[in-house]
Parts: structure tokens; sequence; C-alpha cells
């Protein structure tokens, strides 16, 4: 009997044991994660409406970084509600289905992510290195191109490692250390040889990781030898704040992957692989709108036309 017939006969149940052991502070977690969740939910959808009803921001850097908030919102929203609700029940279950489908969609905007801040860095690099022939280097055809190709590609890689966990066999229940079903966790609740499931992880994830890194890097070598051959130090300086927002939100994500994914034994720092889980997975598409917002006058005095000056006229 093949293994996907295996689990068609019966259906296998993880328990996500998550922050359990914590018990005492269940609801202070509850609260923190759903201050994080609604943060990122307003902040996400806030600079999508934002850049939206802004002509200003009808350019290539803001089609860019609305398309950075959607993915931000859902890859929080694949996550963050089933980590509160399993912090204030009981039931701890999560079916295979449930699991499998968290699973798909947390790979597809987790790499959908990984590329569109690579297209962004080499945005940045067309915008300071070859500021004459920006407009047609990154045409909108080339823009939507590199935007569609994130998305495919998620798409695939997602498809790919999914179809090989389904192959996999399982016991009607078992524990999971975490509170997401990742690749590393699913594979480990299996009682079947996961070899080739996590080869074809191990290839996806350092392609990914290699080839997005390679375009960050080389962007910003340029940028940086461009940016020195400026004159004037405030010419310096201004081109440069052009670039920082970004220059953190990739410093973070990044930093976080190949900590999470490049820590030298996480059996034995279950907590410390959580909580770079959850940074990841829940803090991150919070902290993106923040970082962006935060540093851009047009951003800000739309969202003090569309809110604060609503309110004090209410």
């Amino acid at each position: 009997m093949m293994a996907s017939e295996r689990n068609r006969s019966s259906t296998p149940t993880f328990i996500l044991l998550g922050f359990s052991e914590y018990s005492e502070i269940q609801v202070p977690l509850f609260l923190v994660f759903l201050f994080v969740y609604t943060v990122t939910v307003v902040g996400n959808l806030g600079m999508i409406i934002i850049i939206r009803l802004n002509s200003k921001l009808h350019t290539i850097m803001y089609f860019f970084l609305s398309h950075l908030s959607l993915v931000d919102f859902c890859f929080s929203t694949v996550v963050t509600p089933k980590l509160l609700e399993k912090l204030v029940v009981e039931d701890r279950t999560i079916s295979f289905s449930g699991c499998i489908v968290q699973f798909c969609f947390a790979c597809i905007f987790g790499v959908t992510e990984t590329f569109m801040l690579a297209a962004m860095a080499y945005d940045h690099f067309v915008a300071v290195c070859k500021p004459l022939l920006y407009t047609t280097i990154m045409s909108q055809k080339l823009c939507a191109l590199l935007v569609a190709g994130s998305y495919t590609w998620g798409i695939v890689c997602s498809l790919i490692l999914t179809y090989f966990l389904l192959d996999l066999s399982f016991c009607e229940s078992t524990f999971i250390n975490n509170f997401i079903c990742d690749h590393s966790v699913i594979v480990s609740a299996s009682y079947s040889d996961p070899y080739i499931s996590q080869m074809l992880c191990f290839i996806i994830a350092i392609f990914n990781e290699v080839s997005s890194l390679i375009i960050i890097l080389t962007s910003y070598m340029l940028i940086f030898i461009t940016i020195m051959k400026i004159p004037s130090a405030s010419g310096r300086q201004k081109t440069f704040s052009t670039c920082a927002s970004h220059l953190t939100a990739i410093t973070i994500f990044h930093g976080t992957i190949l900590f999470l994914y490049f820590f030298p034994n996480p059996k034995t720092s279950s907590l410390i692989v959580k909580v770079a889980s959850m940074f990841y997975t829940v803090v991150i598409p919070m902290l993106n709108p923040l970082i962006y917002s935060l540093r851009n006058k047009d951003v800000k005095n739309m969202f003090e036309k569309l809110v604060v000056t609503k309110l004090i006229y209410h």
C-alpha cells in the first residue's frame, strides 16, 4: 500500500504544543500576539489603502511596497489566528489537512516575500545607479513580471514541497513542539523515510536564500560605490536615506531566516527556535509597514490627512 493511500485510510491529527509549557503566561501571550496582529492588519492594509488613494504614491517603489504589504498581511493571517486560538482553548489539535494547508500558504508567502525584497533591491539599484534610464529599465511590464514571478515561484515551491509531504505516512496522533506547521516539524512527525522531502526542502531553501541574497548584496554593493562617488556629504546622506528603510527590512528578514535555519542544534533549544519562528512569521509582518511609514514623509502626511484630520473634524 502506498504512503498516500495509508494517509487516506486514516486521518492523522497533530497536537501543536506551542507555548503550552508556559501555562502561567498564556493570557499575556494572547494579549501581546493579539496586539501584534491588530497592528499588522491595520498597518499593512492601511499602507495599501494609502498608496492607492494618494496619486503621489503611484510610483514603481510603492507598487512593490503595496505588494509587500499584501504578502505580509496574508503571511501573518495564515499563522497568527491559529496561534491565538491555541492560546485560549484547551484543544490544541489541528487536522492533517489544516496543517498542510497552513504550511502550503505560509510557504507561498514566505518565498514570495524573499524575492519581493530582492526585486525592491534591484529597483533601488536602478534608481541610484542609473537614474537617467530608470523609467526605461523599470517599465510597467518588467515590474509586473518581477511581482508575478515572485508569486509564481512561491506557488511552485509550495506545491512541490506539499506534494512530497502528502506522500509521507503519519501516526493518527502526533505531538508537534511548535505553534506552526513548518516543513521540519511535519517531517519529524512522519514515520516513513523523509529523505526526498528533506532534500528538496534543503535545495529549495538554499537556492532561494542564496539567489535572493546575491541580488540584494550585488545591488547594494553597486549602490554603495555610486554613493561614495557623490562629492557632497549631504548628497550622499540624502541618497542613502532612500535605501535605509529597505536595508532595515531585509536585514531583519534575512537575519532571522539565517538564524532560524542555521542554528547549530535546534533540538536542544526548542524555545529559541519557537521565538525565532514567531519573529519570522508574526513580528516581521508588523514591522515592515512601520519601518516604511516612519521614514516616509509622503506616507505620514497621507496618514495624517486620512486619520488625524478626520478624527479632529468629527
